[in-house]
């Protein structure tokens, strides 16, 4: 897929750790508004809680390969099985208020999880803000220009499966100047549900429209 906005180089570093902790310290004031039962609500990532989607956010800045190896090996190899063990243990472990503490704490690490690109953790910010604030019926809106670094990385990168479920589409945002994809039929919307469809999430797709809804519509609930 195409970009309308180039990827970060080198010299962009510095000003993605700078969305990234902003992002990171607006999702700890966010969690810090829940109520109890809040916490304990389902979140767009199947099988998590909201309370295990704040522990996820609080170990990019803490894994290591050690950590990695020896948790993949009890999830019999299967990265996600292996990140929802270490979502929902580390959830156990901490209350709330200890979770909001450690993700202000190392919101402005360049730590990344092994493996995981400068972008990774900016990308895994924003989506998972719309993981946990739109099941409670809560509006979190994604600042433009980071939404769409993390998009041109989403559509970049096979890790996420934009390029299998996004095949032969156009994308394009109707709340900034961006587009992706070279394909035959258009998709049309914000760019937050652009970002939520293309990383798997069916959550994004009322506020899509176009040609090409029909199909993604059937690739993301079948």
């Amino acid at each position: 897929m195409t970009a309308t906005t180039k990827g970060p180089t080198m010299t962009d570093n510095e000003q993605i750790l700078a969305w990234t902790k902003a992002e990171r310290l607006s999702l700890a004031d966010f969690f810090e508004q829940l109520t109890e039962p809040e916490w304990h609500a389902d979140s767009l990532c199947a099988g998590w809680t909201v309370r295990d989607v704040a522990a996820h956010m609080t170990w990019s800045t803490r894994t290591t390969w050690p950590i990695v190896l020896k948790t993949v090996a009890r999830a019999r190899f299967s990265f996600d099985r292996m990140e929802t063990i270490l979502a929902t243990e580390r959830a156990a472990q901490f209350t709330p208020a200890e979770l909001i503490a450690q993700l202000r704490e190392t919101a402005g690490s360049a730590h990344r999880t092994p493996g995981a690109g400068i972008l990774d953790p900016l990308l895994d910010a924003l989506v998972h803000g719309q993981d946990v604030a739109r099941p409670l019926g809560r509006a979190r809106q994604l600042p433009i220009e980071p939404a769409i670094h993390a998009a041109n990385h989403v559509f970049g990168n096979k890790f996420y499966g934009a390029h299998r479920r996004l095949r032969d589409m156009r994308l394009i945002a109707t709340d900034c100047d961006w587009t992706a994809g070279t394909g035959t039929q258009d998709l049309r919307g914000p760019i937050a549900d652009l970002i939520l469809v293309a990383t798997g999430r069916p959550a994004g797709l009322p506020a899509l429209t176009g040609p090409a809804l029909p199909r993604l519509t059937s690739n993301l609930t079948t």
